[in-house]
């Protein structure tokens, strides 16, 4: 009994916290509704405030920007009004213009009828005039029974017989006179020009010397058995004279380009000290090059200095060369300088065109720095090498002629040729003798470098040997042996020289493999 009141009792415990549970959690709930509908009406008229405040902020900006755009309006209408007035201002003013413009081409129109009018009034009197003056002249040969051209020849017929001696006694005096002022005219311009230039004269040689620190350098120099002295004769095509005069080497050679390369390596080749065929030929090639640049330089200075700014610089190229050229032992180059200020002077003083006088002059022997080269006398290789490089063909005309190959067919050309006179004329500037020998030399070479297989001729020991070097694989040994022979031949049937000429032909097997 005991156990179950107590079992009612925890059961009546238990309903009794069940139910106040609920009731808390229902009056929990309650309270909570409450103050949450407290807080959403609060909400609500904040709500409420803020929309009030943003719709009169909106309103206030909406009325500012009216005012701002009225006032903006006014504004453009009135700057309108201001344009309207001027553009009908000016348009009134246009309309004034066009008016007068009008007016003013009615009156040119009126003139121009008036000016037509009166040209054929003028063109009518002066056709009235010439038919009376041709009846004048009808009537006057009807009278004296002659025609106008018969009176003039019996007039002039009268008047040449009546003063016939008077006549020729005048035209006498005044040859004479014309002459003699233009002789003296012409003596006075070439003395002012050659005295304004004053010019050396010296000649060229034919040798080069080369000075050497000690004379223990020769030996390197020829090498055992004198392979280094074979290798740098064949690679410059010079002779080198070693002899005991001491402190030197000359070289020798009649073309001064070779001598030149041939010093500028053999001076390399001493300062480097080392001697042998492979470094000969490096210093050959390179001496090449280095002449090549002095020639270019040298062209640059002559048309500097001569004033001459309209040549194509292959050209000004060509004429540096001439700086190794000499023509009867001048010096070419420094001879065409001198021709193209004297006939500058010359061309100024008789009104004619300096530019193109002294061009001409300055490459009227351009030919010569090819003539080993190319056929034909230095004049058509000149005429050619500028119809290439399409100079001036003023420039060509007036060099044409200085030789007197072709007519003269402008006063620059005679200037060109007088010039020329003057520089070679001057004392001691041209041996004869010299420019001979040179081209018996040019002659020689030329004849061995005909035949086929010859890679490469020089005419050494002052023309009495002519050095043959030919392509192995073209010519073999016994044809070299015949080459030899008929070279020898042919120089005797064709040339002419004093005693003997040594006919050597070299050919030479070089094999040559790189190991990489």
């Amino acid at each position: 009994m005991l156990e179950e009141r107590q079992k009612v009792a925890m059961i009546t415990i238990i309903i009794i916290s069940i139910l106040a549970l609920a009731a808390g959690a229902g009056v929990g709930y309650y309270l909570r509704l409450i103050v949450s509908l407290g807080q959403k009406g609060s909400m609500e008229l904040e709500i409420k405030k803020i929309m009030l405040a943003a719709k009169e902020d909106a309103q206030k900006v909406i009325d500012e920007a009216k005012k701002k755009g009225e006032a903006h309006l006014a504004e453009v209408n009135k700057e309108t009004k201001v344009k309207e007035e001027e553009w009908k201002h000016t348009e009134n003013r246009l309309i004034k213009k066009d008016e007068l413009l009008d007016a003013r081409q009615t009156e040119i129109d009126k003139e121009v009828e008036k000016i037509k009018s009166k040209v054929e009034e003028v063109k009518k009197i002066k056709e009235r005039v010439d038919g009376m003056e041709a009846e004048k002249e009808k009537e006057l040969e009807k009278v004296a029974k002659l025609s106008t051209e018969d009176a003039k020849e019996i007039l002039f017929r009268d008047i040449e017989e009546k003063y016939e001696e008077d006549l020729l006694v005048r035209m006498q005096k005044m040859e004479t006179s014309n002459a003699e002022k233009l002789d003296r005219r012409a003596k006075d311009i070439l003395a002012a020009s050659i005295n304004r230039l004053a010019s050396s004269t010296a000649s060229e040689m034919m040798t080069t010397s080369v000075n050497i620190p000690n004379d223990d350098i020769k030996g390197k120099i020829i090498g055992k058995e004198g392979r280094n002295i074979r290798a740098f004769e064949k690679a410059s095509g010079v002779e080198l004279i070693i002899d005991e005069t001491p402190g030197a080497i000359v070289i020798s050679s009649f073309d001064p380009v070779r001598r030149q390369v041939a010093r500028l390596a053999l001076e390399n080749l001493i300062l480097d000290g080392r001697i042998q065929p492979a470094k000969i030929e490096e210093v050959v090639a390179k001496a090449q090059e280095d002449i090549n640049k002095i020639i270019k330089d040298k062209g640059d200075q002559a048309v500097y200095e001569c004033g001459i700014f309209n040549l194509d610089p292959r050209i000004t190229a060509i004429v540096g060369r001439l700086y190794f050229r000499t023509s009867y032992g001048q010096n070419v180059l420094q001879h065409s300088i001198e021709m193209a200020h004297i006939a500058g002077m010359l061309a100024e003083e008789l009104g004619a065109d300096v530019q193109v006088a002294k061009a001409g002059a300055l490459v009227h022997d351009i030919g010569k720095a090819l003539d080993h080269e190319v056929q034909g006398t230095h004049i058509d290789i000149g005429i050619r090498i500028l119809q290439k490089f399409k100079a001036d063909p003023r420039i060509i005309i007036a060099m044409k002629s200085h030789h007197d190959d072709t007519p003269h067919e402008s006063i620059e050309s005679v200037i060109v040729q007088t010039a020329d006179h003057i520089s070679g004329g001057r004392p001691g500037a041209r041996r004869d003798s010299v420019e001979n020998y040179i081209k018996r030399l040019q002659e020689l070479e030329a004849l061995a470098t005909s035949f086929e297989g010859v890679e490469k001729s020089y005419a050494l020991s002052a023309g009495r040997e002519i050095r043959i070097f030919v392509t192995p694989e073209k010519v073999g040994d016994v044809a070299a042996k015949e080459m030899a022979r008929d070279i020898a031949k042919k120089i005797e049937q064709e040339l002419t020289y004093p005693g003997e000429i040594r006919v050597t032909v070299i050919r030479e097997n070089r094999i040559i493999e790189y190991a990489r």
